[in-house]
C-alpha cells in the first residue's frame, strides 16, 4: 500500500521536473513513510513519484519507481498482487521470466507487462491496485485501477498538463493548480454524501473508474477530456454471467463452495513481510473473515475493535465475545467522546474531498489503534453488497407491495397532505396520541418519517424506491447554486441491472456506487492516514463472481440477509454470539450537533458565510439547522453533508464563487 503521483507536461515548468514530482510525492508521505523515489523523462516532460509503505520485500529491491527487466517500462504501484507468485511461475514456464532481483510483487507486475502487455496482464491479476506505467519506447502513459475500486486514482488537467495521483492533495501540489469546484459534482455529493466516480470535486479532474485503465499518448493528449478509458472487467458482466449460469447444487454445496473460494482469498491476503491483523466488530462480515483467518493461522490472529461510552453505538463487547471464542489476540480500546470529537478537525485533510459518511470517525479510530500493533489489517467490507445485508434489500419490496395497493392518484394526494404539515407539527400531534398507541407503533421523530413516506408515496414503480432510499438531499440541484445534477447509475434506470429480483438490482447498484465511492474510500483514507494497509478478502473478484451465481434465497431469506455467509460463520462461531439487530458503525452526530459541535457548526452554517462563499442556498440550510436544534427533526445526515463540504472548503483555500468558474464537465 503506497502513494503515487506524476505528470506529463507539453510545456516547460518554472522549476525542475524532479522537484515538482518530489513535492507531489511529499503530499502523500502518510501513504508511504518507508521510502520515496522519483523518475523523470525530461525529453517527454514526464515525471513519476512514489511513496512506499513496505509490505513485501522490505529490501531496496522493492524500491519504486521501478523499471522493467527490458528497460521499456517504468511503474509506480499502489496495492498488492496476491497471485504474484503464481504469475512468476507462469512466466518461468514460458521462459519469459527475468533474473529476479527480489520477491516484490511490483517486479512481477513489470515482468508480466513486458511479456503479455497491459490488457492481458490486468486480466490475470488478483489483487487491489492502482498504478501508473510509462512506456518509454512509445511515450505512452497507462493508468490502471483494480476491479472493485479498492485503491484510488485521480487524473486530469492543470494548465494544460496531465496530472495524476492517489489523492487530490498530490495534484494540488502541481504548480499553478487553481481548478474550480465543479458544481455538478457538488450536487452529486449532496445527494450521496460522497462524490461518485468518474467525477471529482474539481473541474477537469476525474476518478478513474474501477476495473478500467486509460491510455494517454504524449504529443496526442486529449486536453480537457477523460481520455480513452478502457474497461477490462465489469461487475455487470459478472452479475449477468452469474444469473445466466446460476449455482445448481444444494445449499450445503454452495456453503462448501463459498468456504473454498473465500478461504483461498484470505490465504492469499495473509501473505506479508510485516505484522498483520484484522478489524473485528463482532458482526457477520468481520467475524467470518477473522474465523477463516484463524482457521489457517499458526498463531492467534491479532484483532482490533473500538468501544464507545454510548451504548447504542458500542459493539466492542460483541467483538470481544467472538474473539474469545476464536482465540484471537484481541485489543479493544474504549474511546471517550472527547477523543472521538478530536478526529473531526482532521477529516477535511484526511479525506481530501468532501466526504460525509459519519462512520469515517470510528473507522479512523480503529485504524489508528491497529497501526500501533500491525502494518496490515484485513476488513470485512463488501459482505452487505454481495450477500444482501442491508435492511432495504428485504423490506423495500414488502413496502412497495403495500403502497401499490393504493391507486397512484391516492398515493400522490396522501403525499401532498404529509408534505403540507411541517415535521414539527407531526411530532406534536403524535405526542398527544402516542400514549394510546400499541408499543410497536411508537417511533422517534415521526415528522421525519412522515417526510420520507411522502417521498416514497410518489414513486411510480417499485424500482423507483431505490433512489429516495439512498438519497440524502432529494433535490440537490436546488441547494447548490448554479448547478445541474448529472445522471448517475443511481438515477439513470438505463444503467440498472436487468434481473427479475428487485433485491439483486439494489445490491448491484450499491456495489458499483456506494461500495467503491463511500465504503472503500472511507477505509482507504482512514487507514492510509495512519500508514496502515487494509485488505478486503470479500472483494476478491473470484468471491464476487461466485456470489453472483447464488440464487437470492441463499442471500435474503425470511426477512434476514447474508443467509449463506451466516451459515459459513456458524461453522466456527455459535449463532448466539452473532444474532442481534444490525447497529452499523456510527457516532451520535445528532446529539453532538446540539451539544459540543454546536458552535463549530453554527460558524460553518452562518448565513453570511454561506452567502459570501456563494455555493449553497442558505435558506433551506438555516431552516433545517433550526429544526434540528429545536429537536423537531433529526437532520444529522443532511447537515453533516453541508458541514463536511463547508469544513473542506475552509481548509482548501478554494476561491469564492465571485472568482470561480461554474462551468461543468462534458462527460
Amino acid at each position: 500500500m503506497c502513494g503515487l503521483a506524476g505528470f506529463l507536461t507539453p510545456a516547460p515548468l518554472p522549476e525542475p521536473l524532479t522537484a515538482v514530482a518530489r513535492r507531489m510525492g511529499a503530499a502523500l508521505a502518510h501513504r508511504g513513510p518507508d521510502d520515496a523515489g522519483e523518475w523523470v523523462d525530461e525529453s517527454a516532460g514526464f515525471a513519476l513519484t512514489h511513496r512506499r509503505l513496505s509490505i513485501l520485500d522490505l529490501s531496496p529491491a522493492g524500491h519504486q519507481p521501478m523499471q522493467s527487466p527490458s528497460g521499456r517500462y517504468v511503474i509506480a504501484f499502489n496495492g498488492e498482487i496476491y497471485n504474484h507468485l503464481e504469475l512468476r511461475t507462469a512466466l518461468e514456464k514460458t521462459g519469459a521470466a527475468p533474473s529476479w532481483r527480489g520477491h516484490a510483487d511490483t517486479e512481477t507486475l513489470l515482468a508480466a507487462v513486458d511479456a503479455w502487455g497491459v490488457a492481458a496482464t490486468l486480466e490475470r491479476l488478483v489483487g487491489m491496485y492502482a498504478w501508473a506505467l510509462w512506456d518509454r519506447r512509445d511515450r505512452v502513459l497507462y493508468l490502471a485501477r483494480d476491479r472493485l475500486g479498492e485503491k484510488p486514482l485521480y487524473y486530469g488537467w492543470v494548465r494544460g498538463a496531465l496530472v495524476f495521483g492517489s489523492e487530490l492533495k498530490a495534484l494540488r501540489a502541481f504548480p499553478g493548480f487553481s481548478n474550480a469546484i465543479d458544481r455538478r459534482a457538488l450536487a452529486l455529493f449532496m445527494r450521496h454524501n460522497y462524490v461518485p466516480a468518474p467525477w471529482s470535486i474539481y473541474q477537469q479532474i476525474w476518478k478513474l473508474p474501477p476495473g478500467s485503465f486509460v491510455r494517454l499518448e504524449a504529443g496526442r493528449l486529449p486536453i480537457d477530456e477523460r481520455g480513452d478509458v478502457i474497461t477490462y472487467w465489469r461487475l455487470r458482466d459478472a452479475a449477468i454471467a452469474g444469473q445466466q449460469q446460476p449455482f445448481e447444487g444444494s445449499e450445503e454445496d454452495a456453503l462448501d463452495g463459498l468456504q473454498s473460494v473465500l478461504s483461498q482469498a484470505i490465504r492469499g491476503q495473509m501473505v506479508a513481510d510485516v505484522p498483520l491483523g484484522a478489524f473485528l466488530s463482532g458482526g457477520v462480515d468481520s467475524s467470518t473473515v477473522v474465523a477463516l483467518m484463524q482457521s489457517v493461522a499458526s498463531q492467534p490472529v491479532r484483532t482490533f475493535t473500538i468501544g464507545f461510552e454510548e451504548a447504542e453505538y458500542n459493539e466492542a463487547q460483541h467483538a470481544e465475545a467472538v474473539a474469545r471464542h476464536l482465540g484471537t489476540a484481541h485489543t479493544a480500546l474504549y474511546v471517550t467522546p472527547r477523543e472521538t470529537l478530536g478526529v473531526i478537525p482532521r477529516l477535511p485533510s484526511l479525506y481530501d474531498e468532501p466526504f460525509a459518511d459519519s462512520s469515517q470517525v470510528p473507522t479512523f479510530l480503529v485504524s489508528q489503534l491497529a497501526r500501533r500493533h500491525v502494518t496490515v489489517a484485513l476488513s470485512g467490507d463488501g459482505g452487505d453488497e454481495l450477500f444482501g445485508g442491508y435492511n432495504r434489500y428485504f423490506w423495500a419490496l414488502r413496502l412497495w407491495r403495500r403502497l401499490a395497493l393504493l391507486p397512484q392518484p391516492v398515493r400522490h394526494r396522501l403525499a401532498r397532505i404529509l408534505q403540507a404539515v411541517p415535521p414539527g407539527a407531526w411530532n406534536r400531534v403524535y405526542g398527544w396520541v402516542a400514549p394510546a398507541l400499541p408499543a410497536r407503533w411508537r417511533v422517534r421523530l415521526p415528522g421525519d418519517k412522515a417526510a420520507k413516506l411522502a417521498e416514497l408515496l410518489q414513486v411510480e414503480r417499485g424500482d423507483d424506491l431505490y433512489v429516495p432510499l439512498v438519497s440524502h438531499w432529494m433535490r440537490p440541484a436546488t441547494l447548490v447554486l448554479g448547478a445541474d445534477e448529472p445522471r448517475t447509475a443511481v438515477t439513470d434506470p438505463a444503467q440498472w441491472l436487468d434481473t427479475p429480483d428487485f433485491a439483486h438490482r439494489m445490491m448491484y447498484l450499491d456495489a458499483i456506487t456506494y461500495l467503491p465511492d463511500d465504503i472503500l474510500v472511507k477505509v482507504d483514507r482512514a487507514a492510509m492516514g495512519v500508514s496502515l494497509e487494509t485488505r478486503v478478502p470479500l472483494l476478491d473478484h473470484r468471491v464476487v463472481e461466485f456470489a453472483w451465481r447464488l440464487p437470492l434465497r441463499m442471500k435474503v431469506h425470511r426477512g434476514e440477509g447474508k443467509r449463506l455467509l451466516r451459515k459459513l460463520l456458524y461453522r466456527y462461531v455459535p449463532a448466539a454470539l452473532i444474532e442481534r439487530p444490525k447497529m452499523g458503525f456510527g457516532v451520535p452526530i445528532d446529539q453532538w450537533l446540539r451539544g459540543p459541535l454546536r458552535d463549530w457548526a453554527e460558524d460553518l452554517l452562518s448565513e453570511s458565510r454561506l452567502r459570501r462563499e456563494g455555493y449553497l442556498d442558505p435558506a433551506p440550510i438555516r431552516a433545517l439547522w433550526a429544526a434540528h436544534l429545536s429537536g423537531t427533526r433529526n437532520a444529522q445526515y443532511l447537515l453533516w453533508d453541508v458541514l463536511m463540504f463547508q469544513a473542506w472548503l475552509g481548509q482548501q483555500g478554494v476561491p469564492t464563487a465571485a472568482n470561480a468558474s461554474v462551468t461543468g464537465l462534458n462527460l
